[in-house]
């Protein structure tokens, strides 16, 4: 990861599966992603996964996908998580991270 990487902003969409409804995963994504620097969304799927968009820098990407892929909140078990390809883009386009309903 190089120093100009830190300075340019990505994006990334995620879904991570298991059991990660009702056990605070959304509310423990938007907590990490916000101390982070993260800005995007994180909601619940009807097919019981969870799923979201994340922008930052390419550091702070990089540490989300860890969370997200081995840690998520306290009482999760997370099965898979998939990400898209980081993309990048000129400026951010979420004014923060938000749990949608």
């Amino acid at each position: 990861m190089s120093a100009q990487n830190l300075k340019k902003l990505f994006t990334a969409t995620f879904e991570i599966s298991g059991k990660v409804q009702g056990v605070y995963f959304r509310k423990y994504t938007e907590n990490f992603a916000k101390g982070l620097g993260i800005r995007g969304w994180v909601m619940n799927t009807s097919h019981g996964t969870v799923k979201g968009q994340m922008e930052g820098n390419e550091k702070q990407l990089v540490e989300m996908k860890k969370w997200l892929t081995e840690t998520g909140s306290p009482k999760s078990q997370i099965e898979n998580a998939s990400f898209s390809d980081l993309a990048q883009i000129r400026q951010f386009t979420f004014k923060s991270f938000v749990v949608k309903h």
